[in-house]
């Protein structure tokens, strides 16, 4: 029996959720009661760890900036192991000069990932407005169940990898077929991203790290193990660092492709790939705009607030996402020595948006704005302005302030045209692309 996250009443404190199929039984007590809030105090981002202030752009991009960065990678999301050895390729498998309905050139590049001994290959889709004459700005972003599911044009291949069963989108036995392709069309408004003049790049999250607990068995972890090694160290990469450590490769190959302006690639997740656009975009300064959208808790949400999914629900039903070291907070928020707001902060001086959807209490909307908005104190730095922690965001009215941007949308957790529509206004006046 699926009860549906999004829709529980609000003020239950000791929920049973039983999902079927590839969805988990989460049990626990949540709050959705502002006034349960607990009091809490959040770590002040231009305070270094030995308790120097800082206060000035120089000192935070060299001395408190990759401090946060280090308690992020050894304590929630796990670092990249130092000794990889890894290498990557990039071969173009195919080229459609009048897809998407005639609106784009299609292209597809295999990233092959290899140990020397072991190796998996990602497909990378990348669809570029047609009549462009010049380098485009792109988006960049994951998917939950295959390139094909974002569009319904036959010419975008079918990856061959686990897919996690979706009765709506006809996915059984863990494979995809044509019977799925362009099942979550409407959350990629393809046609309007190319009117719009920028490019779409999408990659499916399965061909990185199939997104199940197996023990980091499958995917790329298993190609960084040395010799004896089964799974990663306590502090070594959950499956959202693989994720965006994936970006990163992506970006490595834009950044040879003639027809993307690599100066200005955005990258952009949606709920736990929310999550993965923002540590790729903590980690990789190369990506000029970071979007993350009803990303919640391990995201944009406040995690000392307790509101929603907490740190142990997600740990416990999603032990495969953080590293190991990120358990030891399970219940106890209070002790973090960081919050999201810091994890914000590591975009700076970067235009970042966040985005929230009003029924999806689970992901915190509240905890989101707030992130965002103590994540200003760090732009003040770069003479940007920030938000306001106390106003309160009303649906459905966009709140930019220098290059912050923020919106709660009305409705469910999902990945709308709206929010979209929001994203494209945002590129265009910071990513100066006329």
């Amino acid at each position: 029996m699926n009860l549906g996250i999004n829709n529980i009443g609000r003020h239950f404190r000791w929920l049973t959720i039983v999902f079927i199929g590839a969805q988990v039984i989460l049990m626990g007590q949540i709050n959705y009661e502002e006034k349960l809030v607990p009091d809490y105090t959040l770590p002040n981002p231009l305070i270094t760890n030995q308790g120097v202030p800082i206060n000035n752009m120089k000192d935070w991009l060299e001395i408190r900036r990759p401090e946060i960065l280090q308690q992020f990678a050894e304590l929630m999301f796990g670092k990249v192991p130092t000794d990889l050895s890894i290498v990557t390729t990039f071969k173009q498998t195919k080229q459609v000069l009048n897809a998407i309905d005639g609106k784009a050139v299609l292209k597809e590049i295999e990233l092959s990932f290899s140990n020397g001994t072991r190796s998996i290959e990602a497909s990378l889709l990348i669809l570029l407005p047609i009549n462009s004459d010049k380098p485009v700005p792109l988006f960049l972003g994951t998917n939950f169940y295959g390139n094909h599911t974002i569009h319904k044009d036959t010419s975008i291949s079918i990856t061959l990898n686990h897919v996690n069963n979706n009765d709506e989108l006809n996915i059984h036995n863990n494979r995809a077929d044509d019977a799925s392709r362009g099942g979550r069309a409407h959350r990629w408004p393809i046609e309007n991203i190319l009117q719009r003049g920028y490019g779409l790049g999408v990659v499916y999250y399965g061909d990185i790290d199939p997104d199940f607990d197996d023990g980091f068995q499958n995917g790329i972890h298993p190609l960084a193990y040395l010799p004896g090694q089964t799974k990663p160290r306590k502090n070594e990469w959950g499956s959202i660092a693989a994720w965006a450590w994936s970006m990163s490769r992506i970006m490595d190959y834009l950044q040879t492709d003639e027809h993307v302006d690599h100066n200005r690639v955005s990258v952009i997740g949606h709920s736990r790939l929310g999550k993965t656009s923002l540590w790729a975009g903590a980690n990789d300064q190369r990506f000029a705009l970071v979007i993350s959208n009803d990303s919640g808790c391990g995201g944009a949400a406040l995690s000392k607030r307790q509101f929603g999914e907490t740190i142990q629900v997600i740990n416990t039903n999603f032990p495969h996402w953080f590293c190991e070291n990120f358990k030891q907070y399970n219940e106890r928020e209070s002790e973090l020595p960081f919050d999201q707001h810091m994890l914000l902060a590591l975009v700076a001086p970067r235009p970042l948006y966040v985005a929230s959807a009003s029924e999806d209490q689970w992901a915190d909307p509240l905890g989101e704005y707030l992130s965002v908005a103590h994540a200003g104190e760090v732009y003040k730095l770069f003479k940007q302005e920030g938000l306001d922690p106390s106003f309160k965001p009303m649906p459905d009215q966009p709140i930019w302030k220098g290059k912050l941007g923020y919106h709660l949308r009305r409705g469910t957790h999902d990945l709308t045209s709206y929010d979209w529509e929001q994203y494209l206004n945002f590129a265009d006046l910071h990513l100066n692309k006329n």
